[in-house]
């Protein structure tokens, strides 16, 4: 092992390697996502809906019901009317 000033250099080569390897093999992943959701808009699907599907799997039940509780409650909150202006005495 090659130390310089006390810093073992084959250990950080081996670190970087290693993460290197990673990103090339998230790279290579990113690209198969890819190809799946061009598959999938090529089959008709809605890309923005697959994605918000998978988004809404990664929670659990608790956190989705919530987020849904929040959406429902804004949409409706929205929609209601506003209250009429009130007049100022001059």
């Amino acid at each position: 092992m090659s130390d310089t000033a006390g810093i073992p250099g084959d250990r950080i080569r081996t670190i970087i390697e290693r993460i290197e390897k990673l990103e090339e093999e998230i790279k290579d992943l990113n690209e198969a996502k890819k190809e799946i959701f061009l598959e999938a808009k090529s089959d008709g699907l809605d890309v923005k809906i697959l994605k918000e599907i998978i988004k809404l799997r990664k929670q659990d039940k608790d956190e989705r019901d919530e987020h849904e509780t929040l959406l429902d409650v804004y949409m409706r909150a929205m929609d209601a009317p506003r209250p009429a202006p009130v007049a100022q005495a001059a």
